[in-house]
């Protein structure tokens, strides 16, 4: 069996799911299955940003709905269906952002904070939770965004790159550039 590392797919699996996504190509029943998938996923996504319940249930329920109709458009590029599923509600909360500039939000649980720190290669300590929450907040949005999908969503490089449209080595450059903003930022208020 030959494991795709990066998204934690088999080629099995991503094979079988887009039979599913050529099926509901033909005929939009076959969607279901896709929406049963990633529904939660993509709402936790949104949640996550939003932080009001009704404002990232009606977000997601756009997502799904320009999915489908978007649908025939999808061209299968060796990652999950989720990574295309992600760059639309990517641009719906770039959307929401834009007309209501003060919902963002963050919300992360230790061990994602946790994971941030050891990137940093500084120790993590209960007392820096709000330093890197603060921190995180403070990013520009394009920052944020890249921060979020490798550290809270736990994508791999080629699947932000798709999701963000960048290239892998471009997503990879960022993550590393962010990572080093933060590990100064703490640093200055440690010492």
């Amino acid at each position: 069996m030959n494991i795709n590392k990066d998204f934690h797919h088999t080629n099995e699996q991503l094979n079988d799911e887009l039979i599913i996504i050529e099926a509901a190509k033909l005929n939009p029943n076959h969607f279901a299955p896709l929406y049963e998938k990633y529904y939660k996923k993509i709402f936790n996504y949104v949640y996550q940003r939003i932080d009001c319940k009704d404002t990232s249930f009606d977000i997601t329920s756009q997502i799904f709905l320009k999915a489908l109709i978007n649908l025939p458009k999808y061209q299968y590029k060796g990652v999950p269906f989720a990574s295309w599923l992600y760059r639309i509600a990517y641009n719906e909360i770039m959307q929401e952002f834009k007309s209501k500039k003060d919902l963002q939000t963050i919300n992360a649980d230790i061990s994602d904070l946790r994971y941030i720190c050891e990137e940093t290669k500084e120790p993590f300590f209960e007392e820096y939770l709000p330093l890197i929450k603060k921190l995180i907040l403070e990013l520009n949005q394009k920052d944020l965004e890249i921060i979020e999908l490798r550290f809270f969503e736990k994508k791999g490089f080629k699947e932000i790159a798709e999701i963000l449209e960048i290239s892998e080595v471009n997503a990879k450059v960022r993550v590393y550039r962010i990572i080093e903003k933060l590990k100064k930022s703490i640093s200055k208020i440690k010492v």
